[in-house]
């Protein structure tokens, strides 16, 4: 008997497990350009993560907690009033937002800690937060886990993710407010880097995205790969899912790592396009935005917070002010995986505005009964132009990185209109 998955699509001349390479780089992008006092720090955490991949007490203990603490794995459910309204192709979505602390951070921060806690002589992690969701998440494994945590945000960020702000203190998580910059992600990761630099014997820096240097790219991505091996089972099920690969799956861009985590299982099957969707902001041509793909002007290559890639930067080389109604996608670089998968035709990109994003909110709540993250709402809005290109024989599967309860103040205030 043929297998499904290969007898409908082709085998990819890439082979994309393989990378990065010994030095952590995709090609040109990733690598580590961090002070020397990190480079030891580094080369611990990978020695323990590579360990740690083929040590089976310690896979047993993670999947028994994303089984029994996290609820995976997280369903699919099939958008039918959602593909009745497109009147194409079948839409599918991959449910993070059922997650234990409503979004697929915990997937990458549960694996992260309990790294610490069983491997390493760390007693402390520290860690960055954009929209909060990641931090939350952190705050939750650390506490689950016994373990002192310290999250930084950036006062903007604090001010409009307020609720999660609460949960962070509330699970005993020290919130530290980031006044410097733009006051958002970027900088709450400067300074999350600098305690660890200065804590580094004692403290771990949990990174929260499929950024960074390596081994971290690489690291975030495994542990947020559990995304996408459940979604291939789960569309291949004729009982649950279509019975069948998806034509073309979707997920949203800020770092990158629920799109590289819903990605990386399907790299293999090249007719499946894989869609990841950046921050529009108000539009490309003003700047006020945070596509690196999108702008020649501002997105190139560069370095940016210990790893090359795309960089949001002005003619002298400073990193670019970004802006996006998602707390979780202005960030102005992308992981160097994204940009390498990029450079081999493997992956594409676009880019929703803030008001495509909020009409991705109207559409999933009133259509499906589902409240999308704001980041997760800009992959939602590319089904408007989407759908409409293709036919009813195919098949979309959208990645939903987390609901949108968060959000609800900035949702009312976008929507009051309503």
């Amino acid at each position: 008997m043929t297998d499904t998955a290969t007898a409908n699509t082709g085998r990819a001349r890439l082979n994309y497990a393989a990378w990065p390479d010994e030095s952590g780089h995709f090609g040109p992008y990733g690598g580590k350009f961090v002070p020397e006092t990190l480079m030891p720090a580094l080369d611990e955490l990978e020695e323990v993560y590579l360990k740690s991949k083929h040590d089976k007490e310690f896979q047993v203990e993670l999947d028994y907690l994303l089984r029994t603490f996290v609820g995976r794995p997280t369903p699919i459910t099939y958008a039918r009033r959602l593909t009745e309204h497109f009147g194409g192709p079948r839409i599918y979505i991959k449910r993070e937002d059922l997650a234990h602390t409503g979004a697929h951070k915990i997937n990458n921060a549960l694996g992260q800690a309990l790294l610490m806690k069983r491997k390493m002589a760390k007693t402390r992690i520290v860690a960055e937060t954009g929209a909060g969701q990641h931090g939350v998440a952190t705050a939750t494994a650390a506490a689950m886990l016994g373990i002192e945590c310290v999250v930084y945000m950036g006062t903007v960020d604090m001010a409009r993710q307020e609720p999660n702000v609460y949960r962070m203190r509330l699970l005993g998580t020290e919130v530290r407010s980031v006044e410097s910059g733009s006051r958002t992600l970027k900088d709450a990761i400067n300074d999350a880097i600098r305690d660890w630099v200065t804590n580094v014997r004692n403290t771990h820096y949990l990174l929260g995205s499929a950024l960074g240097p390596h081994p971290y790219p690489t690291m975030v991505r495994d542990f947020q790969s559990v995304i996408g091996r459940e979604a291939l089972r789960q569309m291949l099920d004729a009982e649950d899912g279509p019975g069948r690969l998806p034509d073309v799956i979707v997920a949203c861009v800020g770092g990158g790592s629920n799109a590289i985590g819903i990605f990386h299982p399907f790299l293999e099957y090249e007719t499946v396009r894989l869609i990841g969707v950046e921050a529009g902001g108000r539009g490309i041509e003003g700047g006020q935005h945070a596509a690196r793909f999108a702008d020649p002007k501002l997105g190139r290559l560069g370095v940016l917070q210990g790893t090359k890639s795309f960089v949001m930067q002005d003619a002298d080389g400073q990193i670019a002010l970004t802006h996006s109604i998602s707390a979780g996608l202005d960030y102005a670089s992308v992981g160097p995986e994204h940009a390498w998968l990029r450079d081999q035709g493997r992956t594409e990109y676009t880019y929703a505005t803030d008001d495509e994003a909020m009409e991705g909110v109207r559409l999933l709540s009133r259509f499906e009964g589902i409240i999308p993250a704001l980041e997760s709402a800009h992959a939602v809005a590319h089904l408007v132009q989407l759908a409409p290109q293709m036919s009813r024989n195919e098949v979309i599967l959208v990645n939903l990185s987390g609901r949108g309860d968060k959000d609800l103040g900035a949702i009312m205030t976008e929507l009051g209109k309503f």
